[in-house]
């Protein structure tokens, strides 16, 4: 069991190597929510991730024998990149193991900090398995992502520097993968803030603790825009400690991991992914936990791709009203577009997108299908818009 005093010291071992990263209030996030709402910045990382933190205080520990065999990790990204650095920061060499279908720019960003890149395995645990086999065959040592003391202890110190500038808190949000942020951020919580709440956050398909504080479950597993949390069992020693020191674990939807990524984006102004946006969606699935207290938010990584960051803001504005797709069938004679045009500028809108067609869907040669993409100010100026051009044609709402 880490302690304290192995916050303390990875703390000191890893200053000017990783970032104090700013600690500060969001009045659009506590707005939003009915929480004051903290934000520790672990985005702003220089690999964009609190992972560099476990990363740079394991790698400092490993003696002169152990840096000279190299190193070899497996991870969706961040860890991996976290690794990436500091072994070449340290002159160490390192393979790094991920998933097939780790995002894009997390393997580009881990080989560009100098580690050779392996892509193996469907997921998490076949990557693992590949990792091992590879281990023992070069005689590396292995750094694991989060069931290692001195990972969880450096992850801690995002705790530690939480604590000193945020001020008095009533609950910290965190999210769980394999519990190596939580379990650590937890020792220092137990040690400094005995009377907060933390609460830990995972998504549907990776809820292995869903029944806690009971059985850990092996969850189903899949698609998951929080991939940096998509670990289907959280390693043994970071549960022993959440289990005796986080006092619940909440599980949060797909959409709400995406309209949290949205609000972080809009109200923050901080690009985060899905697992730095975690907490947030837990605070916004289960508002009445959270109502009129203090709470702080790790905004743990900022590594999403930017097509997915892209197609979860439209996905997003679409379900909020904000982008309304319509559907029309439309007589074929001069002049019907300039019409819908003008009815929807008066109207205040802005057309993003149109498609005409006239040979393959409508029911009629003298006919076509319209489909137009609308930008509205919010969900009633939306159905305003629709209102009026159901006025004159057939409407249906995608």
């Amino acid at each position: 069991m880490i302690t304290l005093d192995d916050l303390r010291a990875a703390a000191a071992r890893i200053e000017g190597r990783v970032l104090r990263t700013p600690t500060v209030p969001s009045h659009a996030l506590s707005k939003a929510t009915g929480a004051e709402i903290v934000l520790k910045l672990d985005n702003l990382q220089a690999v964009g991730s609190f992972k560099e933190r476990g990363a740079a205080n394991k790698l400092a520990l490993l003696t002169p024998e152990e840096r000279s065999r190299g190193v070899i990790t497996v991870s969706a990204g961040n860890h991996a990149q976290g690794v990436a650095r500091h072994a070449s920061l340290l002159g160490i060499d390192a393979v790094i193991v991920m998933p097939r279908f780790t995002p894009a720019a997390k393997v580009t960003r881990t080989a560009a900090w100098g580690a050779r890149v392996v892509l193996e395995g469907n997921n998490f645990a076949e990557a693992t398995a590949h990792a091992d086999a590879l281990c023992a065959a070069e005689g590396r040592v292995f750094v694991h992502p989060y069931d290692d003391p001195a990972v969880m202890a450096g992850q801690g110190t995002f705790a530690l520097e939480l604590f000193e500038d945020a001020g008095p808190l009533d609950v910290f949000v965190g999210p769980i993968g394999g519990g190596g942020l939580l379990s650590g951020c937890a020792v220092a919580a137990s040690a400094l803030r005995p009377e907060m709440d933390i609460v830990g956050v995972q998504v549907e398909a990776y809820s292995s603790l869903s029944a806690f504080p009971g059985d850990e479950l092996m969850p189903p597993g899949g698609a998951t825009i929080a991939e940096g949390i998509a670990v289907l069992q959280i390693g043994r020693q970071p549960l022993s400690v959440i289990r005796d020191h986080v006092s619940r674990v909440l599980v949060v939807p797909e959409r709400a991991v995406e309209d949290a990524i949205t609000l972080m984006a809009e109200g923050a102004k901080q690009v985060s992914e899905g697992a730095g946006a975690a907490a947030l969606a837990a605070v916004l699935t289960y508002p009445e936990l959270f109502r009129g207290k203090r709470v702080a938010l790790p905004v743990t990584g900022g590594n999403i791709d930017s097509r997915i960051l892209a197609n979860t803001l439209l996905r997003t504005l679409l379900r909020d009203g904000r982008l309304l797709c319509l559907k029309m069938d439309i007589p074929d004679r001069p002049g019907v577009l300039a019409d819908i045009s003008r009815t929807i500028g008066d109207a205040g809108g802005n057309i993003i997108e149109v498609s005409h067609q006239r040979l393959f869907t409508a029911a009629s040669v003298q006919a076509a299908e319209l489909e137009v993409m609308i930008e509205a100010r919010d969900p009633l100026h939306a159905q305003q818009i629709m209102e009026e051009l159901a006025k004159t044609y057939i409407v249906r709402r995608v």
